[in-house]
C-alpha cells in the first residue's frame, strides 16, 4: 500500500520527534533504532527518518527507505530531492524529481534550489521558467541562484520583475550583494526597502548589518543603531549579536566591541560565543578567558568557541582540559577538538580522540581526513577515506576536496582516479570544488590532458575555477597560454593576480611581473603580502633598489610593511641591493622570527661581512631564538667569505654539539669551502673523502673553486673529474678547470677541455651584466655588440685602459682560455661585461654618484683588478654582486679583501 494511505496517528508523534532530534545530533544508529521499534510506522515517522539520513549525508540509504514504502508522498520526494542536491548529486537527485508522480510547486522550487546550490544557474533557469506555476518562494530561490553566482545584474533584473515580492526577497538581494563585496549598493538596497515605507525585520537588519561591517563607517553604523531602537529592537539579542559582529570585524575596534557588548541589555549563548570569538582571534586569549569566566551559562557554544580560542593560540592542553569540563559535549565540540589538535600538529590525540567520538557526522569524518593531508599524512587521509566508504557513506565534498588534495601531496594519480570515479558515482563530479580540486590534483600529477579536459567540461566556472587552472598551467610550464587565460578570466581576485605575478617572477622575467603589478594598480586592485612579497624577490633578484623602495612605499601605504613576512622580504631584497636599508628595517621590527635572524646573518655572509653575522648570531642567542639549519649555512658562508676558519670549525661543531642538527651536504660544501678559500686545499679534499654522507655535486665544485684559486692542478683534475660524471652538462665545471690550466700554461690541456666541452654539447654561459639607470635596466653580455652606445662605451674603456695603465694596472692574461698573443689576451680581456658596464655607468652618470652593478657569473680575477684601480682613480664607489658575493669598491681596495 502506497504511504500516503496509511492512517495517521498521533501515537507516533513523540518517535518521530526524538528521531528527528536525534538525526540533527547526527547519532543515526540511535535514530533508526527508535524507527525499528515502533509497532507501526505513519508517513511523518517515514518522512523524519529518511529526512535523518539525508541531513546526514546518506541520501542513498534514504531512497532506499523510502523505495519500501512504494516511493513515499509529495514531502518524502521533496525531502530526497533536497538530500541528493545538499550531496552534491544533482543527477540522482533529478531522477528523483522526474520520477514524482505528482509534483506541487515546492517539489518544483527543490530542485530548482538544487540547481542553485551546486552552482548551475543556467539549468536553474532553464527548470524556473518551466514551471506550471511560481510562488514568491520560487522567485527568491532564483535570486538566490544569481547571487551565489555572482550574477548582480541578472538578479537584479528579476527582482524588478516579480509580481510579488516580501521581506526574503529584499533579504536575498541585500545578503547578494554583500556576498560579491557590493557593501555600497548593499546598503542602497536597504535604504530602498525602507523609503519604500516596508518596515526593516530581524533579517534584513542583520544582512544589512554585515554590509556596514565592510563599508568602515561608523556613522552608518550609528544610524542604523538609531534605527533598531524606533523599530523597537533594540532587546533583540540576534541583533545586537549581529551589530557585536560588525564591532568585532576589526582588530581595532575590539576595545568599541567591549564597551557595546557591555551595555547590551540582553545576552545569548551566540552573544557571549561571539565576544569570545573575536577576543580570541584578535590576540587576546586571556581577556577572552576573562569573558568567559563571566558567562553565567558557560553554555556549549561559548565552551566551545573558547576551546576553539585556546588551540589556535597554542595552548592546546588548556583546550583539552576545557573540553572534557563539558558535560555533554555535541557533535560540533568534539570537532572543534580534533580540530584544534590537527591545527596544532598533534594528530595522534586528533586521532584517538576521532576514535572515541560517540557519534560522527560527516564533518567529523571531513576534519579527520583534511588534518591528516594537511599534516603530510596524505596516505592515512585516503585510508580513512576508504573507511567511510566501506561504512556505507559516500563522502562528503570536503571529503572528496581533501582527499584529492592528499593525492596532490603524494603524486599518486592512479588513487586520484579511483577518487574521480567515486566523485562521478556520487554525482558531483560538476560541482565547483570538486572540479577546482581535481584540477589541481592532475596538475601536480602532470597531466594537463585531465586537466583540460575537466576544465572545458565544467559548466559553471567561478573564479577559483579560472585560478586552479592559471595555477595547472604554470606548474607544467605553459606560461603564455597562463597569461592568455588570465586576460580572459571573466572577474579576477587577488589570487589571479597573485598565481600570474608569481608565475612571471619564477620564470625569471621580472620586468614582466613588475607590468602586470602595475597594471593591477591601475585596476584599483589591491595587493596582498604574498604579491609584495614576490616583487621585493624580483627587485632583489634585478638588483632594482629603486623598485624595491617604491614596493616599499606602497607597503607602508597599505599598512603592510610591518608584517613579519614583508618586513623579511624587504631585509633581504635592500641586502640584495647593496642597501644599508636593510638594517634600518631590521631595527625597527617589534617583532622577529627565525626568518628575520636568518635572513640578516645571510645578507652579511652576501657582503662578506663574518663578523657581523656572527655579532647578529650573538644577539639571536640572547634574544632565545634558537638557530636551525639555516642559521648555520649563512654562518659557515661567512666565515668562507671572511677567511674565519676557527670559527666556522667551532659553528660547524656547534651544530650537533649544541643544538642536536645533523649537518645536512650544504654545511659540508660550506667547510669545503672555508677550507679551500684558506689555502688547505688537500685538508679539504681529505675533508670530503671523510664525510659520512656522499657529496653532491655542490661540494666537488667548491673544491674545484678552491683549486681554481690556488692553482691546484692535481687535486683539480680529481674533484672537475667527479662533476663531469655527476652534471656533465653544467659548463661551468669545464670553464673552472680550463682556468687552472690556463693559469699553468697548460694549453694542450685546455684544449683537451674545450675538445670535451664539445663532445658533450656544453655551451658557457655567456657573463652577464646589468646596471639600473634612471628606472631602466641596460644589460651588457661579453663581448657586446648591440647596446645603443656601444661605441661611446668602447671609447670610454680605451680611454680608461690609457689611464689605468698609467696608475699601475697590468691585465691579467691568464684568465684568457687560448693560446694567444698578448695583445688578443689584452683586447680579450677588455670587453668583459662588467667592465662594459663600468664604463656605461662613468659615462652616463654624474661625477660622484656611486655606481651599482650585477653580474650572474663569478667576477674574474682580472676585472676585480680593473675595477679596484677605475675605483681608484675616478673617485668613484662601486658595488658589484655577482654570482657568489658582494664587492665593495673603494679606493682602490675591495671589502673582499681579494678573498673570494
Amino acid at each position: 500500500m502506497p504511504a500516503w494511505c496509511f492512517p495517521q496517528s498521533t501515537g507516533t508523534s513523540a518517535q518521530s520527534a526524538r528521531i528527528r532530534e536525534l538525526g540533527r545530533l547526527g547519532r543515526l544508529s540511535e535514530a533508526r533504532e527508535v524507527f525499528d521499534a515502533m509497532p507501526f510506522h505513519d508517513i511523518i515517522a517515514w518522512n523524519s527518518m529518511i529526512s535523518a539520513y539525508c541531513s546526514n549525508g546518506m541520501p542513498d540509504a534514504a531512497r532506499s527507505l523510502a523505495d519500501s514504502i512504494s516511493g513515499g508522498n509529495l514531502r518524502t520526494g521533496t525531502i530526497l530531492v533536497s538530500g541528493y542536491a545538499r550531496a552534491g548529486r544533482v543527477r540522482d537527485a533529478r531522477m528523483v524529481f522526474d520520477g514524482m508522480p505528482v509534483r506541487n510547486t515546492v517539489a518544483w522550487n527543490a530542485m530548482v534550489t538544487c540547481y542553485v546550490q551546486n552552482g548551475d544557474i543556467t539549468l536553474a533557469r532553464r527548470l524556473f521558467d518551466a514551471m506550471p506555476s511560481r510562488d514568491v518562494s520560487s522567485w527568491n530561490t532564483m535570486l538566490t541562484g544569481y547571487c551565489h553566482s555572482r550574477q548582480m545584474v541578472g538578479a537584479r533584473n528579476l527582482f524588478e520583475k516579480m509580481p510579488e515580492r516580501n521581506m526574503v526577497s529584499w533579504t536575498v538581494m541585500i545578503s547578494g550583494y554583500v556576498l560579491n563585496e557590493q557593501h555600497g549598493k548593499a546598503w542602497d538596497m536597504f535604504r530602498m526597502m525602507h523609503s519604500e515605507g516596508i518596515s526593516p525585520e530581524q533579517p534584513n537588519l542583520v544582512s544589512v548589518l554585515s554590509a556596514i561591517s565592510n563599508l568602515g563607517n561608523l556613522n552608518i553604523l550609528e544610524s542604523i543603531h538609531v534605527l533598531v531602537h524606533k523599530a523597537g529592537f533594540e532587546r533583540d539579542v540576534v541583533i545586537g549579536t549581529a551589530m557585536l559582529n560588525v564591532y568585532t570585524r576589526g582588530v581595532n575596534m575590539l576595545d568599541t566591541a567591549v564597551k557595546f557588548f557591555e551595555g547590551m541589555p540582553v545576552r545569548n549563548e551566540y552573544t557571549w560565543s561571539t565576544m569570545i570569538a573575536a577576543l580570541s582571534q584578535g590576540g587576546r586569549i586571556d581577556d577572552a578567558v576573562a569573558v568567559y569566566q563571566r558567562d553565567p551559562l558557560k553554555s556549549v557554544p561559548s565552551r566551545t568557541a573558547m576551546l576553539t580560542g585556546l588551540a589556535q593560540c597554542g595552548r592546546i592542553n588548556d583546550a583539552r582540559i576545557l573540553f572534557d569540563l563539558i558535560p555533554e559535549p555535541n557533535t560540533v565540540s568534539w570537532n572543534a577538538m580534533i580540530t584544534g589538535y590537527m591545527q596544532n600538529e598533534m594528530v595522534d590525540e586528533a586521532e584517538e580522540l576521532f576514535n572515541r567520538m560517540p557519534f560522527r557526522n560527516t564533518i567529523s569524518w571531513a576534519g579527520m581526513i583534511a588534518g591528516y593531508a594537511q599534516n603530510g599524512r596524505s596516505e592515512e587521509a585516503l585510508v580513512l577515506l576508504q573507511a567511510l566508504h566501506r561504512n556505507g557513506m559516500l563522502p562528503s565534498l570536503s571529503s572528496l576536496t581533501s582527499s584529492f588534495f592528499a593525492c596532490s601531496n603524494i603524486e599518486a594519480l592512479e588513487t586520484g582516479k579511483q577518487l574521480h570515479s567515486l566523485a562521478v558515482k556520487a554525482g558531483c563530479q560538476f560541482n565547483s570544488y570538486v572540479c577546482n580540486a581535481l584540477i589541481t590534483m592532475y596538475a601536480k600529477c602532470r597531466n594537463i590532458g585531465f586537466v583540460r579536459q575537466l576544465f572545458d567540461r565544467m559548466t559553471v566556472k567561478d573564479t577559483v575555477s579560472y585560478n586552479s587552472f592559471i595555477t595547472a598551467l604554470v606548474q607544467n610550464n605553459m606560461l603564455e597560454e597562463a597569461r592568455d587565460t588570465f586576460d580572459n578570466i571573466p572577474s579576477r581576485d587577488v589570487v589571479s593576480w597573485t598565481t600570474i605575478i608569481s608565475a612571471y617572477a619564477q620564470a625569471d622575467q621580472g620586468n614582466q611581473a613588475v607590468e602586470i603589478f602595475r597594471s593591477m594598480l591601475q585596476e584599483h586592485e589591491l595587493p596582498n603580502s604574498p604579491i609584495l612579497t614576490i616583487l621585493l624577490g624580483v627587485g632583489g633578484n634585478l638588483g632594482a633598489c629603486k623598485l624595491g623602495q617604491q614596493i616599499h612605499t606602497v607597503a607602508v601605504k597599505l599598512g603592510m610593511d610591518s608584517g613579519l613576512i614583508v618586513a623579511n622580504a624587504l631585509i633581504s631584497m635592500y641586502f640584495k641591493c647593496g642597501s644599508a636599508d636593510s638594517l634600518k628595517v631590521f631595527d625597527s621590527m617589534e617583532e622577529r622570527d627565525i626568518f628575520t635572524w636568518n635572513t640578516i646573518i645571510t645578507g652579511y655572509a652576501q657582503h662578506g661581512l663574518g663578523r657581523e653575522a656572527i655579532r647578529i648570531y650573538q644577539q639571536m642567542e640572547s634574544a632565545g631564538t634558537l638557530p636551525n639549519e639555516v642559521t648555520f649555512v649563512g654562518l659557515l658562508h661567512a666565515c668562507s667569505h671572511s677567511g674565519l676558519v676557527d670559527e666556522g670549525r667551532q659553528f660547524f661543531k656547534s651544530m650537533s654539539c649544541d643544538y642536536g642538527l645533523t649537518p645536512l651536504l650544504e654545511h659540508y660544501a660550506c667547510m669545503v669551502d672555508l677550507l679551500g678559500r684558506a689555502g688547505d686545499v688537500q685538508g679539504a679534499e681529505q675533508f670530503i673523502y671523510d664525510m659520512p654522507i656522499e657529496p653532491d655535486a655542490v661540494i666537488w665544485s667548491a673544491l674545484l673553486g678552491a683549486c681554481k684559486i690556488h692553482k691546484n692542478v692535481e687535486i683539480g683534475r680529481r674533484a672537475a673529474a667527479k662533476l663531469f660524471s655527476i652534471e656533465p652538462s653544467n659548463a661551468g665545471n669545464y670553464v673552472m678547470l680550463s682556468n687552472i690550466y690556463s693559469s699553468q700554461g697548460m694549453w694542450d690541456e685546455v684544449a683537451k677541455v674545450r675538445k670535451l666541452m664539445k663532445e658533450q654539447g656544453v655551451n658557457k654561459d655567456p657573463g652577464c651584466s646589468w646596471m639600473q639607470i634612471k628606472n631602466r635596466m641596460h644589460s651588457f653580455v661579453t663581448g657586446d655588440e648591440e647596446h645603443e652606445q656601444i661605441h661611446d662605451i668602447h671609447a670610454t674603456l680605451r680611454e680608461l685602459y690609457t689611464l689605468l695603465k698609467a696608475a699601475g694596472y697590468v691585465p691579467d692574461t691568464e684568465f684568457v682560455l687560448h693560446d694567444i698573443d698578448d695583445e688578443q689576451k689584452e683586447s680579450s680581456l677588455m670587453y668583459h661585461s662588467e667592465k662594459l658596464a663600468v664604463a656605461y655607468g662613468l659615462l652616463v652618470t654624474p661625477k660622484g654618484l656611486p655606481i651599482q652593478i650585477m653580474k650572474n657569473l663569478r667576477i674574474c680575477g682580472d676585472c676585480h683588478t680593473f675595477i679596484k684601480f677605475v675605483s681608484h682613480v675616478t673617485k668613484r664607489e662601486i658595488d658589484i654582486r655577482d654570482g657568489n658575493r658582494f664587492h665593495h669598491f673603494r679606493n682602490g681596495n675591495c671589502s673582499c679583501g681579494d678573498f673570494w
